[in-house]
């Protein structure tokens, strides 16, 4: 028989999930912030810059989720997520006052707390719940990941009425006022509704607390984590200069086709909750892994414009070229090598974007009058132009798609946890959120290098087809060696077939 669930759970489910959802606001500020500062001329950040200002926050919400979930574990998530909202909220208010790179970067180090209210969430809501309902609460409180799209949502907009649409630029410093005395007032309601709860083993030394971190599978879920929490992370805000950049949208559209990516990711978290409850988190990563493989190497291929040789024409016998036509070349011995030259549709692009790549071939004259020409020598080249537009509405539904699947593999990482770890899902959890969120600060990084680097802005999408390979594999591996060790003569069909 199922164990009941305690009474004011939920309502505790609820505030942790509306407490996350701003700390998840909070912690992705800078994705818009930088964009506008940057395209306003306020300051001049090279990519470089705005990559690391994009993963400074993620780095110190990532780190300090694993001692805010130890002190989660110890003390309960009441005072520790206050505290965590009103600290967060200082350096974001003094982000007001940025002069230079180097205040930035040091205000953006401070409010990044605000991602450890994860850790802080994660073990306030599993203590709360009994395992056979601790998915869907997991999955539920996780659906605050969807905070990234209040920003992207929101923030552009206000930006635009603060600045009088950028008439008055320096108005931008009264929305990291707003963002901090909305983090105060949750606070606020924090401490008057929320009631305290600890694990019960809460008595652990520090030796003890720290011991899951030994265990091998600890730093596999953190991979996953890496893979369907950090890039999930990194692109909420990344996607609003790719926008900006590759398809010459404005802050304020930017932001919106970013939400189509984050916000869904955020909700779907729920669903990925129930689905690891009834068909187990491991089927469930199997096919995110896959789903991320496949989107990625779509979303890969770079908007592009390529030239390439195509169909000449060889002389037949030797000659001397008399005249060349805008279509043919005359030759004295009487011989004629017609060619097609281009035409005004190969020069000019459909003005509807296309959805595949289109293709346009003609021939250029290589020889002129008086030539002297060689049997089988080139005297005309082929040239063919395959130009692919990367089409914005189909670029922004597949990362609609692959947020949803990162969005489902969040919550059965997550479920995971509980079953193997069932009294250190504070540290484990902040573990696994530490090496999860460090995705969100090194792969902005990794973006702007990448960017720089190559001059692809895809770049970003195929160092994401890498790390799901890879995840792939490494599941794929322990579980055929979980077989083998537990069911050989299954396992040995399964390889035979």
């Amino acid at each position: 028989m199922n164990e009941p669930i305690p009474a004011g759970a939920h309502r505790i489910l609820i505030l942790n999930t509306l407490a996350f959802t701003l700390c998840f606001a909070a912690w992705t500020f800078n994705g818009v912030m930088v964009t506008y500062l940057v395209d306003n001329g306020i300051f001049n950040w090279s990519q470089v810059q705005i990559g690391w200002l994009l993963g400074i926050p993620i780095l110190t919400g990532s780190v300090m989720r694993l001692p805010i979930g130890i002190l989660t574990d110890k003390y309960g998530g009441k005072w520790i997520f206050v505290g965590l909202l009103l600290l967060t909220s200082v350096p974001m208010f003094l982000l007001s006052f940025t002069s230079s790179f180097t205040w930035y970067a040091l205000m953006s180090f401070g409010f990044g707390l605000a991602g450890a209210g994860f850790a802080v969430g994660i073990g306030y809501t599993s203590v709360w719940y009994p395992k056979h309902w601790q998915g869907r609460a997991l999955g539920i409180f996780g659906a605050g990941n969807a905070g990234a799209a209040i920003t992207t949502l929101l923030a552009p907009t206000l930006l635009n009425s603060f600045t009088q649409n950028g008439q008055n630029p320096e108005a931008w410093k009264t929305l990291p006022m707003i963002y901090a005395a909305v983090l105060v007032t949750m606070a606020v309601l924090f401490a008057l509704l929320a009631k305290n709860k600890k694990p019960a083993l809460s008595t652990r030394t520090m030796a003890q607390t720290l011991k899951p971190l030994g265990n091998i599978r600890v730093w596999r879920f953190g991979l996953y984590y890496f893979l369907v929490f950090g890039c999930f992370v990194a692109f909420s805000q990344w996607l609003v200069p790719y926008f900006t950049n590759v398809y010459g949208t404005s802050l304020v559209i930017a932001g919106l086709f970013a939400s189509l990516f984050s916000l869904p990711s955020g909700i779907i978290r729920a669903l990925g909750g129930w689905m690891s409850d009834k068909f187990g988190a491991r089927k469930v990563m199997f096919g995110v892994f896959k789903w991320s493989i496949v989107i990625s190497a779509l979303l890969m291929v770079p908007k592009m414009e390529i030239f390439s040789p195509g169909k000449g024409i060889n002389a037949t016998q030797k000659g001397i070229v008399a005249e060349v036509a805008s279509d043919e070349i005359v030759m004295d011995n009487g011989k004629t090598y017609s060619f097609s030259p281009m035409t005004s549709s190969d020069q000019v692009q459909s003005v509807n974007t296309p959805i595949f790549p289109q293709k346009s071939s003609w021939q250029e004259p290589v020889v002129k009058a008086g030539d002297e020409v060689e049997k089988k020598q080139l005297v005309v080249k082929g040239i063919t132009r395959i130009n692919f537009e990367a089409n914005m509405w189909v670029f922004a539904v597949l990362t609609l798609l692959v947020g949803i699947v990162w969005g489902i593999g969040k919550a059965s990482v997550y479920k995971f946890i509980p079953d193997y770890f069932p009294n250190e899902v504070g540290v484990v959890g902040g573990m696994v959120g530490v090496i999860g969120g460090l995705g969100g600060f090194f792969c902005p990084i990794l973006f702007g290098y990448l960017l720089e680097g190559t001059g692809i802005w895809t770049s970003s999408w195929m160092l994401m087809l890498v790390i799901s390979i890879g995840c792939l594999w490494w599941m794929s591996v322990v579980t055929k060696n979980m077989l083998k060790s537990k069911a050989p003569d299954l396992a040995d069909k399964i390889d035979h077939h």
